[in-house]
């Protein structure tokens, strides 16, 4: 097995972007967290305010020889609408922004790459931050695995199985 490595994406709700990339071969874990703000240890109440600057993420650790960055990137593009600006759905604000934060040069670059080439697939203009990962905090427990441990909460019912079906992932099993 190679060396592991990491991607931390914000794509909406990070619950939705857990439940797909769980789903991917060569992805090890996820974790869902923040990162992008200022606010040291912040709280989901805190980042549902708007007023941290983070945004919700899933950060994903997997294994190269598997799966690509690259391969992570083009799930990203279509797992969601990086054409809206702070905004996904139903869920508003700052915290549910489009980011991608690399963890290194290479990561920046490839993420920059996808990004001019994924905008032939949108008919608005991509509106996706890219930026270097500051500090990742880990959500609190209850948001982790949680579409696998709340299939039945109307979020997961109307939100993420509907998504998992649209990409073909609504048969797949988490790792």
């Amino acid at each position: 097995m190679s060396q592991l490595e990491q991607a931390t994406f914000g794509a909406g709700c990070f619950w939705c972007v857990e439940a797909v990339f769980e789903r991917l071969e060569g992805v090890k874990s996820v974790v869902a967290g923040y990162t992008g703000g200022a606010k040291a240890n912040p709280t989901y109440e805190e980042v549902c305010t708007g007023k941290t600057g983070h945004a919700e993420v899933a950060q994903i650790t997997y294994d190269p020889s598997l799966i690509k960055f690259e391969t992570l990137l083009e799930w990203f593009w279509k797992s969601h609408d990086p054409t809206t600006l702070n905004r996904q759905g139903a869920d508003v604000g700052t915290q549910y922004r489009s980011a991608i934060f690399y963890h290194d040069e290479n990561q920046k670059a490839i993420a920059e790459k996808s990004k001019s080439t994924a905008q032939a697939m949108f008919g608005d203009l991509i509106v996706t931050e890219i930026q270097a990962l500051s500090k990742f905090y880990a959500a609190e427990n209850y948001h982790q695995d949680y579409y696998k441990n709340n299939q039945n909460a109307p979020y997961c019912t109307f939100v993420i199985k509907p998504k998992l079906k649209k990409l073909k992932l609504d048969g797949v099993e988490a790792h």
